[in-house]
């Protein structure tokens, strides 16, 4: 059995070791991310795009990350497990990101992460002893009001640091800084109290979050911030070929697959 990761355990590391992060939406994902001795996995509303098929995260639904939560809970063991807040579940008041975020930690969940500048979100949030992260720079949930996938920070570097810093001295213990300059990420992470994981960030965040399929290759689509450790499309591709030539051939199954 491995070390079971915390929220404060994984702030403990700022400035001393950086944090991995990966997201996984079922089972078998968080079995692996657990013996790949990754320190946090996230639920993400990304299942939105790799999951669904959607073009954004904007249709997944509170109900979808609950779902997904307690599959993942079932898998994983040593990893910190927290589940992104879904567009529309927190925005309208503390009361409902409260809400919504008992529902996830119900579900299994170890902590919530939200989008954009809600101090008032994450200081309740904690109150109430849930962990929280905050997310800043490019949030996918604001695509629209952005006008597309681009990156932040590079005209309002100043703005993206206020906000870092107003998520931090709320209590959040972390804030994913997406898709900015990787010298505003550095000026954050010095700046503000919370460990800062990055995505598309550069290389001066205290952690980086990437999603599963990405890593793994599986994605048809190559992002400039992500980085592909294995094929595992062609790899997956060439195993299904084998088992569909064996089925087909008639030398699957065998013997000794038979009763």
């Amino acid at each position: 059995m491995g070390k079971k990761r915390s929220a404060p355990g994984l702030l403990a590391q700022k400035g001393q070791s950086r944090v991995v992060c990966l997201t996984a939406y079922d089972v078998m994902s968080a079995q692996i991310a657990d013996l790949a001795e990754v320190d946090l996995v996230l639920v993400g509303d990304s299942l939105g795009n790799v999951i669904l098929g959607q073009q954004t995260t904007v249709q997944v639904t509170l109900t979808e990350v609950e779902h997904h939560v307690r599959a993942v809970r079932n898998g994983l063991h040593n990893a910190l497990l927290i589940a992104d807040l879904p567009f529309g579940s927190y925005q309208s008041s503390v009361a409902q990101a409260v809400d919504s975020a008992v529902t996830l930690m119900k579900a299994g969940a170890e902590g919530v992460k939200l989008e954009g500048d809600y101090p008032e979100a994450v200081s309740a949030l904690v109150k109430a002893g849930i962990p929280t992260m905050g997310h800043v720079g490019f949030t996918p949930q604001s695509v629209n009001g952005f006008g597309g996938f681009k990156v932040q920070g590079r005209d309002n570097g100043d703005e993206v640091l206020a906000m870092a810093k107003r998520l931090s001295d709320a209590g959040a213990f972390g804030v994913v800084l997406e898709l900015i300059p990787a010298e505003l990420s550095k000026r954050i992470t010095v700046a503000i109290d919370a460990i800062t994981i990055g995505i598309g960030a550069g290389i001066e965040c205290d952690g980086e979050i990437q999603v599963w399929h990405d890593v793994l290759g599986l994605s048809a689509h190559k992002f400039k911030h992500a980085t592909s450790f294995v094929d595992g499309r062609e790899l997956f591709t060439h195993a299904l070929k084998n088992y569909s030539e064996a089925v087909r051939n008639r030398s699957f199954p065998s013997e000794e697959n038979s009763f």
